[in-house]
């Protein structure tokens, strides 16, 4: 009993502790979000007036509206054509793997991919993108999907890996050829993990900076996170108006998140779990 009201208090206090490190920020970016530029003395305290007139100036000084088409676009194609394709790559890949080198080594292929930091394929990007025009948003939208699939083919491989091969030999007696099998069976079996990566390339998308800032020049193209430079002057930083349009920002990820957490959870466990 003392052993439990010892690990009690010491999960308490790992909770609150992890609790405060979340909420923290999160509070810090509404407070200073609805201060008024004189007040922002202190920044950890209370707004003497709260100022909602932020947001609109933020608005008007991002350039709110085209900023949200641009990344809203490019991340509704990218998560289309993810879905599809880095499932279908997926499952070809898992359902050859023992059966042919090729597909084994095109597995470990991507899945090495996942080690190489981002930073490392910057200047090279730049170049290649520039020779082959992809310097734009339906550019920068390929790109997503190319760069995602390491990603995507390590958490569809997990999944597909539990569903029994029976499932496609019977597809196959019924006269389905590979394609039909994956298309009419297979892939509405994938809806768990298909809406994990929906939401992992969603968020990972609509939050990415560095391609868009490598990448998008034209101030017409350019995505809600390359907006933000606004607000920041030679000499001083208007950080009342930045943090209202962080919140701007942030808010539709956090809507898509709070809404479809349990399925992340559940689908990547379920990729997980060899059966």
């Amino acid at each position: 009993m003392k052993q439990k009201k010892v690990n009690w208090i010491i999960t308490s206090i790992l909770f609150l502790v992890a609790a405060a490190l979340i909420i923290f920020p999160l509070y810090l970016t509404v407070n200073i979000a609805l201060k008024d530029p004189s007040d922002m003395t202190n920044l950890i305290a209370l707004p003497k007036k709260v100022r909602f007139q932020n947001f609109v100036d933020a608005w008007k000084m991002t350039n709110y509206p085209i900023k949200f088409r641009n990344t809203f676009f490019i991340t509704v194609i990218n998560l289309v054509f993810t879905i599809i394709t880095n499932s279908a790559v997926s499952y070809a890949v898992i359902r050859n793997y023992k059966k042919s080198k090729f597909f084994k080594g095109m597995y470990y292929y991507f899945i090495s991919a996942m080690f190489i930091p981002f930073s490392v394929l910057m200047l090279p990007l730049v170049k290649q993108a520039d020779l082959f025009h992809l310097d734009n948003i339906y550019g920068i939208t390929f790109l997503y999907i190319i760069f995602g699939l390491p990603m995507n083919v390590f958490l569809y491989s997990g999944y597909i890996k539990s569903i029994p091969v029976a499932i496609d030999e019977a597809a196959k007696i019924d006269g389905a050829n590979p394609v039909q099998t994956f298309a009419r069976v297979i892939f509405p079996m994938l809806k768990p993990m298909t809406a994990t990566v929906a939401i992992l390339s969603f968020m990972w998308t609509w939050n990415d900076f560095l391609m868009p800032l490598i990448l998008l020049s034209k101030p017409e193209q350019q995505t809600l996170q390359l907006s933000q430079y606004v607000f920041q002057g030679q000499f001083t930083t208007q950080y009342n108006l930045a943090f209202a349009s962080y919140l701007l920002v942030i808010l539709p990820i956090l809507i898509v998140y709070i809404f479809c957490q349990k399925w992340i959870i559940s689908g990547v466990v379920t990729g997980a779990v060899k059966q």
